[in-house]
């Protein structure tokens, strides 16, 4: 498989999991409605809310992404290698010069955030630069400006709202169910029949979404290996990367669930996961990314 393959590959699983996930919400609304006898206001809510969080996190995501981790914007003169770096892959890959922030952390790691490559930064780790060598860390950099150009950070943002959206879909029919509220409707047999459908997929949402969350947030790696190792030529660099990063395997000063997916490598610390415990990861397994990238070619 050639690394144009493996990109088409993973966009059409990416955009099936979105579609997915937004059919997901809309019948959480539907269903609330219903249950409740509401109509079609829960749907109208589920909209609603979706759209308010999604301009808060189209607008505010980044800088709340970078706050929650340390990180601090730095100038050409403050690290003229990593400066250079970043300018020779943006013209590379015609994208605009991102702001680059540092961590102060020793675990080597890195994320991308913002909502266009116009508004977009990446942050790097101390450790990172401390450890890699020239080629890895322009892997790892590679594989950041490709989350921008292939708007993974648009995209998760989107994500991570539908899946709040279902979160607090789900709250809020408990809490009608509990503390009272409009009474819900019959409707003979089949209406029993679907009111027991929709309560048991209410329940069952919040672990849906997340599920979804999580698939999209392991595909979405995939594909910005695939387009970094496209975009530096040379996929052993990233290969090389993620072997160091995972090898130190401790976590960050800073880590936190919620900003966990935009990091190249889980900010927790590798875990060896098997069975349905991968189910939960938000990261792909390191040695399946390696594996991948290593049997990569036709780059040209």
């Amino acid at each position: 498989m050639t690394t144009y393959d493996f990109i088409r590959k993973n966009k059409r699983r990416s955009f099936f999991l979105i579609a997915v996930f937004i059919v997901f919400v809309l019948l959480v609304g539907y269903f609330t409605g219903y249950y409740m006898d509401l109509g079609y206001t829960g749907l109208i809510v589920a909209v609603g809310v979706a759209t308010f969080m999604t301009l808060i996190s189209y607008f505010q995501g980044d800088s709340i992404a970078l706050w929650t981790a340390g990180a601090k914007p730095i100038k050409k003169e403050d690290n003229p290698y990593v400066f250079r770096l970043v300018e020779n892959l943006c013209i590379t890959a015609g994208l605009p010069m991102p702001g680059i922030y540092i961590i102060n952390d020793p675990a080597p790691n890195a994320f991308a955030t913002g909502r266009d490559p116009e508004h977009a930064s990446i942050a790097l780790t101390i450790g990172l630069i401390e450890r890699l060598e020239n080629e890895e860390l322009e892997g790892v950099i590679a594989h950041e400006l490709s989350h921008i150009k292939n708007y993974d950070i648009r995209l998760m943002t989107v994500v991570i709202v539908l899946a709040g959206t279902i979160l607090l879909m789900g709250n809020w029919f408990i809490r009608i169910r509990l503390f009272g509220g409009r009474r819900s409707r019959g409707g003979g047999q089949a209406g029993s029949i679907l009111m027991i459908v929709g309560l048991v997929f209410l329940i069952l949402s919040p672990i849906f979404a997340k599920l979804i969350q999580f698939a999209i947030s392991r595909k979405r790696e995939f594909l910005a290996d695939a387009s970094g190792a496209l975009m530096t030529r040379y996929p052993e660099g990233l290969a090389k990367a993620l072997e160091k990063i995972s090898s130190y395997n401790q976590p960050m000063r800073k880590a936190n669930s919620a900003t966990a997916h935009l990091f190249i490598i889980n900010p927790f610390g590798i875990k060896s996961k098997k069975g349905i415990t991968r189910l939960f990861s938000t990261h792909p397994p390191v040695k399946e990314r390696i594996s991948a990238l290593r049997k990569m070619s036709g780059i040209r």
